[in-house]
């Protein structure tokens, strides 16, 4: 963990960091606590929780915000785009689409504002979706 960014350290918050780390589904809170309940058989659902908003404060974890009405979370907090599925609710990093600097600017001069973060989401719908028609969106597990 970030030196100074949480107090306290904690072996299941660090097993969370780790278990969001370690896989590029941008999982849920849910996925995470089923991931560690085994190896944690007193962890919580809350506690997976609290922890990761503790992380996410700290800036160690983003947050992808509500796909198919569950929160989703991204252990990877450099810069990169996403591809989201308005089906199923994948999610996928695209490490080589860079948002260009002088969008950027124009914003910053639109704006008045200083821009310090920026997120990139394209949304459609997967292949597995778009075969099994697009009202009917295959359900993947979170």
């Amino acid at each position: 963990m970030t030196e100074g960014a949480i107090r306290r350290y904690s072996k299941k918050r660090q097993a969370i960091l780790d278990c969001l780390k370690k896989t590029d589904t941008h999982p849920t809170a849910e996925w995470i606590y089923e991931q560690l309940r085994e190896q944690y058989p007193d962890l919580s659902l809350a506690t997976v929780y609290r922890n990761l908003n503790q992380l996410k404060e700290a800036g160690m974890v983003r947050s992808m915000g509500v796909v198919n009405d569950h929160e989703r979370f991204d252990g990877k907090t450099g810069p990169h785009s996403h591809v989201v599925c308005a089906g199923c609710g994948a999610i996928i990093d695209l490490d080589d689409i860079r948002i260009d600097e002088d969008m950027i600017a124009q914003a910053e001069t639109a704006t008045g504002y200083s821009i310090s973060e920026v997120s990139l989401h394209f949304i459609g719908m997967c292949r597995d979706c778009r075969a099994a028609g697009a009202g009917d969106p295959v359900r993947k597990d979170d």
